[in-house]
């Protein structure tokens, strides 16, 4: 198995959950308000200088589901280009 760690602008937000709907996630937990800056956009800090926000989802996935899965987050990376979006794929060795 494997946790998939997704970072993305806040303002993808719609556009990014009914894509994972779609591909037939059910499970997620998914963390808004995160500040953070990244490599390809501009810092989100909830500040007046640097404003705005990113929201996380953590989803546990099977091996042979990770392919498909990347894939819709690469389309919208794609669809998004500005919303930062990065996906780090974990090794999770069990769930309790």
């Amino acid at each position: 198995m494997k946790m998939v760690f997704v970072v993305y602008s806040r303002a993808a937000d719609y556009d990014v959950m009914d894509a994972i709907r779609r591909s037939g996630i059910k499970g997620y937990t998914k963390v808004e308000k995160a500040c953070g800056e990244g490599m390809e956009t501009e810092p989100k800090l909830q500040t007046h200088t640097w404003p705005g926000e990113n929201c996380v989802l953590f989803l546990a996935l099977q091996d042979e589901d990770m392919p498909s899965v990347l894939e819709v987050i690469r389309a919208i990376k794609k669809d998004h280009p500005r919303s930062g979006i990065k996906a780090f794929v974990l090794p999770m060795e069990q769930i309790v």
